[in-house]
């Protein structure tokens, strides 16, 4: 086990900032604690795999890590929590957001520097309920994972993107993953090293080099940019409930869509995905005028 101490951060919310990066609240690959807490992640590195603990000693965020790539995530670890987020640049004029942003004050954009970690599980949410995609990357994970290293049971590693690579369909079938969103995964992860590199290069580049493959739409573009490269103004275009949810709080508006959505966040240009966590987090949103889309079980044909 290495540690590395980050002095005077425990103004920053563990839970709120890193929670992004977990899909679903039974993510085999992250354990969250409460109310604020510590958090357990566990990653594939380029130096191999590793678990990071995130943990607060009364006025620091301490983090531990164990495995081969312990020394990556460690690393890395300040871009995780949020301590390189320019937050302090975040200055709202309006009383809405301003508000908003005093109540997460402890929030900050996080950055994970893992591509393709944020990439799959992205993948699977393309088109589907969340309900769905969470239960797919879980049981995904459950299957074809491994345990992470480190004291904590039950933690998983993601799958290692070699191996889904080499799956043929019918291995993703189970988990309710058709035919569609398995051939994107599989293809992205034949380009798993490609698109790591992703991570040291300028946002323009990154961007296009993502769009270049098959699937990855501006959608999945913008969630790869606003987890593992921590843009704060990589705003989801296309996403089914966010328009509604932005109009509604910023402008009382029930529906809207992204133009719409985009002139409402004009105000935060630079800040555009931050302010629109913030009102995701409000959980403000419009009254229902149709009922949930049901989940589908595609795994049972």
């Amino acid at each position: 086990m290495t540690e590395r101490v980050f002095a005077g951060a425990a103004e920053i919310n563990l839970r709120l900032t890193l929670a992004p990066l977990r899909h679903g609240p039974r993510d085999p690959t992250m354990k969250l604690g409460y109310p604020h807490g510590e958090a357990w992640r566990a990653l594939r590195t380029p130096d191999g795999p590793a678990t990071a603990h995130y943990f607060y000693e009364r006025t620091d965020i301490r983090v531990a890590a164990w495995g081969p790539g312990a020394g990556w995530a460690l690393e890395v670890a300040g871009d995780a929590i949020g301590v390189s987020d320019d937050h302090d640049s975040f200055d709202p004029a309006d009383r809405v957001m301003r508000r908003l942003n005093v109540w997460r004050s402890g929030l900050r954009m996080c950055r994970s520097n893992a591509i393709m970690q944020a990439l799959v599980p992205t993948i699977i949410e393309q088109k589907v309920t969340t309900v769905e995609a969470h239960r797919a990357y879980r049981n995904l994970v459950y299957r074809y994972g491994e345990p992470a290293p480190g004291p904590l049971p039950r933690l998983f590693l993601p799958p290692d993107p070699k191996l889904l690579a080499s799956l043929p369909y019918e291995a993703f079938h189970p988990f309710g993953i058709e035919a569609r969103r398995a051939d994107f995964i599989r293809t992205a992860c034949s380009y798993a090293k490609r698109l790591e590199e992703t991570a040291e290069m300028p946002r323009d580049a990154a961007r296009k080099r993502l769009r270049a493959l098959p699937g990855i739409g501006a959608w999945t573009v913008a969630e790869v940019e606003r987890l593992a490269l921590g843009d704060p103004d990589a705003v989801r275009p296309n996403d089914f409930h966010l328009p509604h949810t932005v109009a509604w709080v910023l402008a009382g508006e029930r529906r809207a869509d992204d133009e719409r959505m985009m002139e409402l966040l004009e105000p935060y240009r630079g800040h555009r995905a931050r302010a629109a966590l913030l009102i995701e987090l409000s959980g403000n949103t419009p009254p229902r005028r149709a009922p949930r889309m049901p989940v589908r079980h595609i795994e049972r044909y």
